[in-house]
């Protein structure tokens, strides 16, 4: 049972707590998992702070909590500004709309990543060259980065698969010396870094996620992270429906207009609230995932190396945010058995992207079609294991002990 102090009154408590609690038993008796792939976590004071979002009389975006969330990942990760948007694909179509993307311009994306980090490029008029990825951290490639490069290119958006840091040094020198952009896609990295440096500090923009899978969640969230200062005037417009809303808050204007092309990108304060108790909790979730991470790999490794399985590779100048943990099975054919393996045993573990050059959507948004090889092989092979913030022990102690028995 969860416990909460502050703005709630006893009886306010226990009808909280009664709910969560029937919640949990309703879902048990629905559900023969015993043991998901992830569950939204509480950290303690997320309604606290809902609540105090509802006293102070706003919960539109720009609130107070929303304001508190900004100064806290610019002062920790160091960016210029950070604004919180109602998701991380909203935040890449922002980074998209700033590109200012012209017919013909192409974009090159991982082919191994998420949907959202090519559609936002796509929306906006970008067409996409699918990059190829390396066979051992699953990031862009960045050695086959420079022949996907045409004078029609305007930007490159590494993927930090599992929060592990792309070869920023190597793409940002090639993207510096062909004048291209860069745009983070670091949905999976927050606190992860390369070479002592934050992930998202490197491009011009970066981008973040606080969906229900991610370390820190607010349900649904992201944020875009400004670098280069100047993008971040046009920013704060194209995320207030392209006004200068902002702009009369300041008192720097007498009455806002329509200047830009925009939507409305800001989340309810209401949601900023959830984030900003996950944000103040991120040592505590942090540490707990690193022991979480460092169960599995330990279990694992020796069986791992019996039968040919691979575990996650972190290079040692890159810090693991302890995102997620994934194995790569020898084969297809192991992998889907894998999966079905534990499900029976009521464990629920996931493949994960299917490769974005091979979808109809991939092929028809493609300036060009590129063979990636490593993509095909490692979205067959791969295996993401249950984690999440309240995963305990005991429980992945059973996943881990299933793993071991699967060979027989």
């Amino acid at each position: 049972m969860v416990h909460w102090a502050g703005k709630f009154s006893a009886v306010d408590m226990l009808f909280i707590n009664g709910l969560l609690k029937q919640g949990h038993q309703k879902d048990m008796q629905k559900n023969p998992i015993k043991i998901p792939f992830n569950k939204p976590c509480f950290e303690g004071k997320e309604l606290v702070y809902i609540a105090q979002a509802i006293q102070n009389g706003l919960i539109s975006g720009d609130g107070d909590f929303t304001k508190k969330c900004h100064a806290y990942l610019e002062q920790k990760l160091g960016t210029a500004r950070a604004f919180l948007t109602t998701s991380c694909t909203h935040a890449l179509e922002m980074a998209a709309i700033l590109l200012d993307l012209k017919e013909g311009d192409e974009v090159i994306v991982p082919s191994f990543t998420f949907v959202s980090t090519a559609n936002a490029f796509v929306i906006h008029g970008g067409r996409l060259v699918f990059a190829d990825i390396r066979p051992d951290t699953l990031n862009l490639d960045e050695a086959k980065l420079e022949s996907l490069i045409t004078p029609k290119t305007r930007a490159v958006v590494p993927v930090h698969y599992a929060g592990i840091g792309c070869e920023m040094d190597s793409i940002l020198k090639i993207a510096e010396s062909r004048g291209l952009l860069v745009v983070e896609d670091n949905a999976h990295g927050l606190f992860g870094k390369y070479r002592g440096r934050f992930l998202g500090s490197f491009g011009a923009m970066a981008t973040l996620s606080f969906h229900e899978t991610k370390n820190i969640t607010c349900g649904e969230g992201g944020a875009l992270l400004i670098n280069d200062p100047q993008y971040i005037e046009r920013a704060e417009i194209i995320r207030e429906k392209g006004t200068n809303r902002s702009q009369l808050f300041r008192g720097e204007v007498d009455k806002y207009t329509w200047v830009d092309i925009g939507s409305s990108y800001l989340p309810s304060d209401m949601l900023a609230a959830f984030l900003y108790a996950q944000l103040e909790s991120a040592d505590h979730i942090q540490e707990h995932r690193r022991c979480v991470w460092d169960r599995y790999f330990s279990g694992l490794q020796d069986w791992a190396r019996s039968f040919h399985v691979r575990l996650p590779r972190v290079p040692e100048y890159c810090q693991n945010p302890y995102h997620m943990f994934y194995l790569i099975m020898p084969t297809a054919q192991d992998r889907d058995k894998m999966i079905g393996y534990l499900k029976e045993r009521g464990l629920y573990a996931v493949f994960h992207y299917l490769p974005l050059h091979q979808s109809r959507m991939g092929k028809m948004a493609a300036a060009r079609i590129a063979a990636c090889p490593v993509t095909d092989d490692m979205s067959r092979r791969l295996v993401r294991l249950p984690f999440y913030n309240s995963l305990t022990e005991d429980e992945q102690q059973k996943v881990i002990g299933a793993i071991l028995d699967f060979y027989g």
